[in-house]
Parts: C-alpha cells; structure tokens; sequence
C-alpha cells in the first residue's frame, strides 16, 4: 500500500514531517489561512518547531505553502500563537519563541506578513516575558482578541504550585504590553467535574450567544490529556467560570484552535494525535472544522456544513474509505470496519456511550438521552460527534 493511499482525504496532513497544533486560522479576502506548528524534517516531535501554511476557499481543500515561521534570528523554536488583524498595523502574529533546551518557559514574539500572500513574514521584537511574580513553572501559547477599545492576550501559566492558570496582559496597541495579572486559575487537585492539571495549554476565550466560553487543553507532567471548557462571565480581563465540562474523549483530539468561518460563525479545529508514520513519512492530522453552538449551557459541537457536505459527495460517488454515517443511541449497537485500523463499534447503556475498538475502550457519559450521533470516517481517522462532546480515534 502506498503511502499516499494512507492518507486521509479530508482532514489536513503536511506533505512530509511532523505536525500538531492548527494556529492562526482566519478567513481574509474569500480566503483561509491556516498555520500549523510543523518539524519538517521529522515524524517525531522536536522542540525546534516551525509555523507551517495552508490555504483553502472552502474549509476542506488545502494547498500547503511555503513555511511561514522558522527558527533563527533569537528563535530556538517557533511554537503555538495566535494571528490578529489590527486596524491600523494589519495582519499580526503573536508566537511563543523558545530557547533549547530550556524551553519550558517561552516568551511572547510578534511577526509582521511582508506581502499579502501571507507566505513571509519579518519578526520583530519580543512583546511579553513571563513576570518574575508569577515564579511560572511554565509559559507559552497566546491568545490575542479584542474586548472592546482594549486587546487583550492570554498565555497558558503553570504557577510553582502546579496550579494551571491563565495569565493575562493588556494593550492598547498590541505592541506595547502590560501584565494584570491571571485572568483564571484552577488548582490541580480540583477534580470535580472535571480535571483540568497543571497547565493550560491554548487557553482562549471567545463569546456564545451572549455567554462567555474559556477553552483549554488540558496538560500534566509531559501527559496531553484531553480538552476541558468552562462557561462563564469575562469581564476587564478576568474570567469567571460558572461551570466546568470535558468536551474531548479518545486518545487524538488536543490543542483545538477558534476561528470564525465566512458566515461569522464560531469554529474550533483539533491536531489530531496518531495518522501518519515514520513508513509514510508524515504524522499527525487536524480534524474537520467543528461549528459550535451553546445548548442548555454546554457546548454543541456538528461537523462542519463544508466538510460534512463534501464527505458525503464523495461517499455517493463510491469514495474508498469516506464514509458520513448516522447512528441513533437509541437503537441497537452499531459496528464499522476501519480495515487494517480493525473495527469500531459503538453502544449506549444507562447514559453512557461505550466505544471500542480492537484494542480500547472509551465512556462518553451524557446527561440526557443524545439525540443522532454523526461519524466521519476518512481512511484511518475516525470523528465522532456526540453533540455535546466528540471523540476521535486515528
């Protein structure tokens, strides 16, 4: 079998090397632009990250372009960030810098696109450092969004006390940056409802239907566990949670990253842990882009309108591998070959969907009876949309 025969169709991969979390993706002049942290030469993590480009018209179709970010000039790595459209300086790019092998606590660095491709772009001075009261044991992944007259950044924070935080900076300009202070914070031994460690990787906050969400990817000791969010009230830079829910299931999904599509409509898209290989040359995915929604207080997660429309196009026209089904809990249990991957089987049980595969288990447990599950399955990568969470295995 060829490598190219391996790849999903529909969820993005690099031509060659390694990939993990989406960045960056925003849609400018009947364009996306989607960046992602990148190791071109290796199907292995290594902390010498780059910023990888693509682009699409229509969320499901990538071209991968030039590296945008690459280290150098200061830069050991080049790791997670955020992208901004400033109305007076234009497009701006907020990335962690590193230094190797001390990479632990990263700083904030800003970079400019020299041309309107979005393909270069000029780095410019570091904007934040990690304030010396914080005594962070870890420090990386801004988030920069506009509330009100002001632009606020958050940078995922592990205090000295293992408590996961996210700190919180201010400007008027986004070029010059004041430190007040932690936005949100949770210690590591709250465990009810859900756990959230010690750090707060990708934490952002973006507004649903008048509510306030903060979403995070939960991290402990060098562990990727899973992604957490809370519904609460964000007001002059702090965040208060009202609740706290788990929204990933699997072993795949991390480091989601919010987007607004070309409707104005609120979007999370994953890295998706485990496609790929040192065989095949590439490792790693991102997922189809989720829509979301706010649905008796939690979040509501649906395949993209695109990407589920395009899936099920090439399923009608006999598509090896593609598949867009739906299954009703509520009926009997459901299997689904996955060829060399084995098989997936699912079943629901007193408020809890069980899936298996060859060689695992997951329990999604719901509060109420859910309504019709969607599955997307794309070669070895399997989405499965359970409304108000999903799961994914690769």
């Amino acid at each position: 079998m060829s490598p190219e025969s391996l790849r999903p169709r529909f969820h993005f991969t690099a031509r060659r090397g390694w990939i993990n979390d989406p960045l960056g993706m925003t849609y400018v002049d009947g364009q996306y632009h989607l960046f992602f942290q990148y190791v071109p030469n290796s199907t292995e993590w290594q902390p010498n990250c780059h910023w990888g480009h693509a682009v699409s018209t229509d969320l499901v179709h990538w071209t991968e372009q030039e590296v945008a970010l690459a280290p150098g000039d200061g830069d050991g790595g080049i790791w997670s960030g955020s992208i901004i459209r400033h109305p007076e300086h234009g497009p701006m790019l907020f990335y962690t810098t590193v230094s190797i092998p001390d990479f632990a606590i990263g700083a904030v660095r800003l970079a400019t696109p020299t041309d309107s491709t979005w393909n270069h772009w000029s780095k410019h001075d570091t904007a934040v450092v990690a304030p010396e009261e914080l005594q962070a044991r870890a420090f990386r992944d801004p988030y920069v969004f506009q509330d009100g007259d002001t632009w606020r950044m958050l940078v995922g924070t592990s205090l000295a006390d293992r408590t996961a935080a996210a700190s919180s900076f201010s400007s008027q300009d986004c070029l010059h940056w004041e430190f007040d202070g932690l936005s949100a914070q949770r210690p590591r031994t709250a465990t009810e409802p859900v756990w959230t460690g010690s750090l707060w990787e990708c934490p952002q906050i973006f507004t649903i239907d008048g509510k306030d969400v903060m979403i995070t990817s939960v991290w402990d000791d060098d562990v990727l566990h899973y992604v957490a969010y809370a519904i609460g009230c964000y007001r002059e830079g702090e965040f208060q949670a009202e609740s706290w829910h788990r929204l990933t299931y699997g072993d795949s999904y991390y480091a989601p990253s919010f987007f607004r599509d070309s409707d104005g409509q609120p979007c999370l898209i994953y890295w998706l842990r485990g496609p790929g290989g040192d065989d095949v040359g590439w490792k790693g995915a991102l997922s189809v882009p989720h829509r979301l929604s706010l649905i008796d207080e939690r979040l509501h997660c649906e395949p993209h309108p695109a990407a589920l429309e395009s899936i099920e196009r090439e399923q009608a026209r006999g598509g090896e591998g593609v598949r867009a089904i739906k299954w009703d809990p509520l009926a009997e249990p459901m299997t689904i070959p996955l060829g060399s991957a084995g098989d997936l089987s699912l079943e629901y049980t007193e408020r809890v969907i069980t899936i298996r595969t060859d060689s695992d288990a997951w329990s999604i447990p719901r509060s109420k009876d859910p309504d019709t599950v969607t599955l997307l399955v794309d070669g070895t990568v399997c989405e499965v949309f359970v409304g108000g969470s999903v799961f994914a295995v690769a």
